[in-house]
């Protein structure tokens, strides 16, 4: 397997040239948040990634996590490697100080999230599953609850996990069956969860799960979920982990990738006595709770999908450089090189949509305009669903390409090729499939507030778009895609949701491309001594103008053929 080397250059790029650096460092709170202070972490935790956990990544795709009697032990080298990402920090990167923190911006984390996942993605989902039960007990758990929790989780020195799926309910959260009794001021919870990432593991001193489940007499459907914070050990007196909590790991899943990264069942209790569990949020509003630990998931995953699509293009160039064929590397092959740029230019693209993304974030948490932290929020919201979903779905894409360009070399597993498209199929699927996420941003983004936030997104593209006429072109086709939507029927629609999604990730990552392309020709023109990097970075954009863009006609070729040819098969009779 090739080495992996973090593209600190690009994501500096990124940062300080394309996005507005200087607006973020002067958020409240960001005053630490220095040009040598981020190059510095962002080297070092390059460094980190390709020296502690890009080593253990085939190591531990071989091996897996083992499950023997209810206990999950690691993958050799993970809990080392865990115990050196604590003790440097770097689980709190973005933590709040108040906890032990760093108080970094979140894209910052961001960019570290991407190394983690482009390194080992089976170890990253463990300290991002804590994060986003970080995400959660902050904002909904009372005073008591993170004062307790907190300052460990955010260290990392204890981790976090999301239960909310349960066999039969799936995504379909209105089915969750997990019970909740009352005791005393506490609760007990009883019944099963599957698919939970890091549930159980033994790299870390205590496990906090945040649970889903429901309270005696709550009302049916998703109005009657709660959300509970259940710890693996019950904490003594001192707030040290004490007695073990009444669940269990009855299992582990034997998975087509992540094999290192524990996914659990989890029982409640066996024992009978039933889990001590502690209240997060309100009874009977959990869902709003689990939306907030969602949302940052989700942008999560499509930040995951970059980090390995970009170490698959890094090992599938290498390859091509070194591999011979009819006298010269077949990177010279007019065919490989196409394949190579449809690799390179949608990973700048959807790293310029990740980080924008997470930069948005900080000004809806931190802008003291009112105005401006609403309108950040909005666009926040928009986003999500689009770099979560577009993003994964090039996760799947561009890590197959890598398998194509190796050849044969790349269905065996010596390569490691085949091992980053097995790790990253998981992302279009977990914390809501891509058709959920489709969903999202049709019935929540754009018929409830009827097209404003995706207009606002469009005015913005069409002001950089000026004398672009490939850009301009593909922004008035979302535009008409989505009066189509909006002046059709909710069923057409949703049967056209993921045409949509994929047609909106391909504008806005055009959008990118063409600023990409803008930034690089400033620095170009004015003598820059990186001329090769800006060179590579105009182009790649040039491509996907050329290559990647006009796929957005044929997504709204499919949206303006109507949803009638989905919604008029009769499933019994026509499948």
């Amino acid at each position: 397997m090739a080495e992996y080397h973090a593209p600190t250059r690009d994501m500096l790029f990124m940062l300080n040239e394309l996005l507005d650096a200087k607006a973020i460092r002067a958020l409240p709170g960001y005053h630490e948040y220095e040009p040598d202070t981020v190059r510095a972490i962002v080297e070092e935790a390059g460094r980190f990634a390709g020296a502690v956990l890009a080593p253990l990544n085939a190591t531990g795709d071989a091996q897996g996590a083992r499950w023997q009697d209810g206990h999950v032990t690691a993958a050799d080298g993970f809990g080392d490697a865990y115990r050196q990402f604590v003790e440097a920090g770097w689980n709190g990167l973005t933590g709040s100080e108040e906890y032990g923190g760093l108080g970094m911006p979140r894209v910052l984390g961001a960019m570290a999230t991407e190394m983690w996942n482009a390194a080992n993605m089976s170890f990253a989902l463990c300290p991002l599953l804590t994060a986003s039960a970080v995400e959660a007990l902050s904002h909904h758990g009372s005073d008591a609850l993170k004062q307790t929790y907190l300052e460990k989780m955010v260290s990392g020195e204890w981790t976090g996990c999301m239960d909310l799926t349960e066999p039969q309910a799936g995504s379909d959260l209105a089915a969750v069956r997990t019970r909740a009794e009352a005791d005393g001021d506490n609760y007990r919870l009883f019944g099963q969860k599957i698919f939970i990432t890091w549930g159980e593991h033994d790299v870390a001193d205590n496990i906090i799960h945040l649970v889903l489940a429901r309270l005696p007499g709550a009302p049916d459907g998703v109005k009657g979920i709660s959300l509970f914070l259940v710890p693996k050990f019950v904490l003594d007196d001192a707030g040290n982990p004490g007695t073990r909590n009444d669940m269990r790991c009855a299992s582990i899943e034997h998975k087509l990738g992540i094999h290192a990264s524990p996914t659990c069942t989890i029982t409640y209790g066996d024992d009978g006595v039933g889990a001590l569990g502690y209240l997060v949020g309100e009874p009977n509003k959990g869902l709003a709770c689990m939306f907030t630990m969602m949302n940052a998931a989700r942008h999560k995953m499509g930040v995951q999908a970059l980090g390995v699509a970009d170490r698959a293009y890094q090992a599938t160039l290498a390859y091509a450089r070194d591999r011979q064929q009819g006298g010269a590397a077949i990177v010279q092959h007019p065919d490989v090189k196409r394949m190579l740029l449809s690799m390179r230019s949608p990973i700048d693209a959807l790293r310029a949509m990740s980080y924008d993304t997470a930069a948005t974030m900080d000004i809806a948490e931190r802008s003291e305009d009112d105005t401006q932290r609403a309108a950040a929020q909005t666009r926040v919201d928009l986003l999500i669903p689009i770099v979560k979903g577009w993003g994964t779905e090039l996760g799947v894409e561009l890590t197959n390409t890598g398998i194509q360009i190796h050849g044969g070399m790349g269905y065996v597993e010596e390569t490691g090729a085949a091992q980053y498209l097995r790790d990253v199929r998981i992302a279009p699927i977990y914390e809501g499939t891509n058709g959920i996420q489709a969903i999202d941003l049709i019935g929540r983004k754009l018929i409830r507030d009827n097209g404003q936030a995706m207009a606002a997104l469009i005015a913005d593209m069409r002001t950089t778009a000026a004398g672009d006429t490939g850009l301009t072109h593909a922004v008035d086709t979302l535009q008409r895609a989505t009066q189509t939507l909006l002046a059709g029927s909710r069923d057409a629609a949703m049967a056209n949701a993921f045409n949509y999604m994929m047609l909106a990730g391909t504008v806005v990552g055009g959008w990118y491309a063409v600023r990409i392309a803008a930034t690089a020709h400033a620095a170009l023109d004015a003598g820059t001594d990186e001329a090769d990097f800006y060179q590579a970075r105009a182009a790649c954009s040039r491509f996907y103008a050329a290559q990647i863009l006009p796929k957005a006609q044929g997504y709204a070729g499919m949206i303006d053929a109507g949803g009638d040819v989905v919604n008029e098969v009769d499933t019994a009779r026509h499948l």
